[in-house]
């Protein structure tokens, strides 16, 4: 027989023997040791298990990031069941298209999200829970199931190479698909990041992203994989202050950040940032969208000695790359290169041969990260693999020393007269202007030059600049074909975002004229 890889509900229950009275996962006023942790899980598992569900059957659930939702992913890995965590932000439109095309049979919500999820367009659900004191009608209670159920390891026949979690994309190119991870997929990343990382049992990770992310998922769990404490921040907003008290009330040695986190930590003052003891703090990363130069060696500046990282990946690959502390200068701008022992990287031309060292090509990736399928997708499946080898759609660039370096979305391109034109690269540059807080740039229609370019920009509080100030900005610092014709200023809070921050562009070319039709239909 092949080796066992135990999953997340495993060695959670081997965990909760070697340190059964260890904190384990801490919200707000809320603690549980592994002791504890485990032993609701496994009255989670069992309850689900009561209600008629079994391995392989996909549960919905729509949590903010809480001590419940920590425990539905060790209960459904403890059991067989497939988690399908849905963002509780989305429109009620776009969650009842990923419940019914993700076939779950069963659906736990907070009590203020049971709007979304009780209603005749779902007759496939046979059980709703709620979490909260008062469950609206047709509704289990969540502590009241728990409360009923035994405490006993769930029996049941598992594999690594079984689903466990059904994550749906964001959408930036058009409908969410569901992309199909195994148990193996996250064992491997948990081992490697141990790693690749450096981390331990005695590490704190504050989890701030959603954990109905990929991102959260990997990191967050990692630490209750090697026995470490996990603090959850519920992910309704962020408050710059409020992470900087958590850090140094908890003692955090991790965390994992979007720029637009790290950001908006640095408006806050560096006067009022130093009456907070950080130097608890020992690795940060930055991940799951572009960070720009002068905002990473600005957060290397705000926290004095840190190890800063960065990597690339996306919910079907997994961590593909990994820019390490040692190398945030003289790779700045690099997403590094491939992670320890895990991964395969090509660039490759449309003929799909590799391209030479400072030629922008197609990212491909393959390794044990990789996902199963897009579900119910098998046309979708198949057209992001080449010979074994995946594409999130990314074009980058090699250099001569094998550091990678993300150009930009393939789907974001802009053709202006012929010539190529990566949005990142010019969304860089009008970054560098001491009044922009954040750019993005879209192609628009054109009669005569098929496209011309356009620049969505957020100015700093304060800061003032017009149309022609920001294109005379990038004179010289970007090719005139490249510079934008016209310039849109608009909010931060206008600028349309994923969960995880990665600007939605087709949202801006359908909202300034362009790009007919993409994305998901209206509601």
């Amino acid at each position: 027989m092949g080796a066992h890889w135990l999953n997340l509900g495993e060695i959670t229950a081997v965990n909760a023997r070697k340190f059964r009275d260890k904190v384990a996962l801490r919200e707000n006023n809320r603690t549980l040791t592994f002791g504890q942790l485990n032993l609701r899980a496994n009255r989670l598992a069992n309850a689900l298990t009561s209600l008629g569900l079994g391995k392989g059957d996909k549960v919905s659930c729509l949590l903010e990031n809480s001590i419940e939702i920590v425990e539905l992913y060790l209960a459904t890995a403890k059991t067989g069941i497939v988690i399908n965590p849905i963002n509780f932000r989305l429109a009620a439109c776009e969650v009842e298209y990923i419940i019914t095309n993700s076939d779950a049979k069963a659906v736990i919500a907070h009590e203020e999200f049971a709007r979304y999820s009780v209603n005749e367009h779902l007759p496939g659900i046979k059980n709703f829970i709620s979490v909260g004191d008062n469950p609206p009608p047709g509704y289990h209670n969540y502590e009241t199931l728990l409360a009923a159920a035994p405490e006993d390891e769930p029996k049941a026949e598992l594999n690594p190479q079984d689903p466990w979690v059904l994550l749906y994309t964001s959408g930036t190119t058009g409908k969410p698909k569901g992309v199909v991870r195994s148990h193996e997929s996250y064992i491997a990343f948990y081992l490697i990041s141990a790693v690749d990382f450096g981390f331990g049992e005695t590490d704190i990770c504050l989890n701030v992203m959603p954990l109905c992310h990929v991102n959260s998922t990997f990191f967050s769990f990692t630490f209750t994989y090697l026995g470490a404490s996990l603090y959850i921040q519920p992910a309704r907003r962020f408050d710059p202050a409020e992470i900087f008290d958590i850090i140094q009330r908890e003692k955090i040695t991790f965390i994992s950040l979007i720029p637009t986190h790290y950001n908006l930590m640095l408006t806050v003052p560096a006067e009022k940032r130093k009456l907070y003891e950080l130097g608890s703090i020992r690795k940060l990363l930055c991940s799951s969208a572009p960070a720009r130069r002068e905002m990473k060696t600005a957060v290397m500046e705000m926290f004095k000695g840190v190890e800063l990282y960065e990597a690339y990946g996306s919910t079907e690959a997994g961590i593909v790359t990994v820019l390490k502390p040692h190398e945030q200068l003289s790779k700045l701008c690099s997403i590094g290169r491939e992670s320890c022992g895990t991964s395969l990287v090509r660039i490759l031309g449309p003929d799909g041969r590799p391209v030479p060292a400072g030629v922008a090509g197609e990212l491909y990736s393959k390794g044990p990260m990789l996902f199963d399928e897009y579900h119910k997708l098998p046309e979708k499946t198949a057209q992001s693999f080449r010979d074994g080898w995946f594409s999130a759609g990314d074009m980058a660039r090699e250099d001569e020393d094998g550091y990678y370096y993300i150009v930009d979305r393939k789907d974001n391109m802009i053709i202006t007269g012929g010539e190529n034109v990566y949005p990142s690269e010019i969304e860089a540059v009008i970054a560098g202007h001491p009044a922009v807080f954040d750019a993005a740039v879209i192609g628009v229609p054109d009669k005569i030059w098929g496209e011309s370019i356009k620049a969505v920009v957020i100015l700093r509080e304060g800061g003032t600049a017009s149309e022609a100030e920001i294109i005379n900005f990038c004179a010289g610092k970007a090719a005139s074909f490249k510079k934008p014709k016209t310039v849109a200023f608009i909010k931060a809070a206008e600028m349309p975002r994923t969960p995880t921050g990665k600007i939605l562009h087709r949202e801006l070319r359908r909202k300034f004229g362009s790009a007919p039709g993409a994305g998901i239909e209206p509601c």
